[in-house]
């Protein structure tokens, strides 16, 4: 190792598995930005399901071992490279990518990764904005591409994406229903835009969302668990409905025939499918949610970095999810 190479506290992986191979080192080299780089002194990276997926090697994306996880994470710049002009060394930014890991004390990102975060916005919030912004908007604007007037069902609202995908859709003038599994998680989705929320462990509750938006049916669905709810969700929708699958983690047997009378649609959706384009697209439409109010994310549980193990477990299993969670490097 170079002599006078700065050192900080980050997770390694050295082998794809189970939560237990996420090791924290505190002799990591401290990253330099070059070109269209940045350093960031991390405050919060965001947790996500995928965090988990890429960890167990199940992934269709798998980094080459040994590497840090991490990619939403909200801190100030620590230097830039010589080809960055839209950032400075002390501004505050949050990121949808990062090239070294956010789970870490810094960070390398690329420059066309990484936004300005409000002051309005801690970094708490600023951590809670990448994945689950990002993804909630190419969900609904890109691939449902969701009209004003039109309902939307939040299949899984209580957690970071159901619920940045609720206040998207109320901004955008839909009839926003949600669903969650915990009286705080239900709590939560109607203090975020939804007009109604149901509770998916109750043994009747596609009946009384049926009953609620009768005959005709919902328009949209964001689904978050498709191998549990995509047979359902096709017999909840609209004429020309569609489903449009964020999450799943395993398989599910459907009807193909549900598809056939209403002409509906089954699309699936992944934010790296996502052009520079896009996302600077996404971001301007975010920045104003922002700016105007409705884009403030909930944070859920908070995790230290020496307990981010208990993290990734809590995140897949625990009991229903209530706002983003997030580990905290300050």
């Amino acid at each position: 190792m170079a002599t006078g190479q700065k050192l900080m506290r980050a997770i390694r992986v050295f082998e794809f598995g189970g939560p237990e191979v996420l090791k924290l080192q505190s002799n990591v080299a401290i990253p330099i930005p070059k070109d269209h780089q940045v350093l960031i002194k991390v405050q919060a990276c965001g947790v996500n399901p995928v965090d988990t997926y890429i960890r167990s090697g199940t992934y269709s994306r798998k980094p080459l071992l040994p590497y840090t996880p991490g990619l939403d994470v909200a801190g100030i710049i620590e230097a830039v490279g010589e080809s960055v002009s839209a950032f400075k060394k002390g501004d505050r930014v949050f990121t949808t990518s990062t090239i070294s890991g956010g789970y870490a004390e810094y960070t390398l990102a690329a420059d066309h990764t990484v936004y300005p975060l409000p002051e309005k916005l801690d970094f708490k919030q600023g951590a809670a904005i990448g994945i689950p912004y990002f993804t909630a908007y190419r969900a609904l604007l890109h691939s449902a591409r969701v009209k004003a007037g039109e309902s939307v069902l939040v299949h899984g609202a209580s957690g970071g994406v159901g619920i940045a995908a609720c206040q998207i859709a109320r901004a955008y003038g839909l009839k926003v229903l949600g669903t969650a599994g915990t009286e705080e998680g239900q709590k939560i989705v109607l203090q975020n835009g939804a007009h109604e929320v149901f509770n998916h462990k109750e043994a009747n509750y596609i009946d009384k969302i049926k009953k609620s938006i009768g005959e005709k049916g919902v328009d949209v669905i964001i689904e978050m668990l498709a191998n549990v709810n995509l047979s359902n969700d096709l017999n909840l929708l609209s004429h020309g409905g569609r489903v449009i699958v964020v999450g799943s983690r395993g398989p599910i047997e459907i009807n193909p025939r549900d598809t056939m009378a209403k002409e509906s649609s089954i699309i699936g959706v992944a934010l790296y499918s996502s052009t520079k384009e896009e996302f600077q697209q996404f971001a301007a439409a975010l920045q104003a949610g922002m700016e105007i109010g409705w884009l403030r994310p909930v944070i859920g549980p908070q995790y230290p970095l020496e307990k981010v193990a208990q993290a990734h477990e809590d995140i897949i299993h625990s009991s229903g999810a209530t706002g983003k969670m997030i580990l905290l490097l300050k």
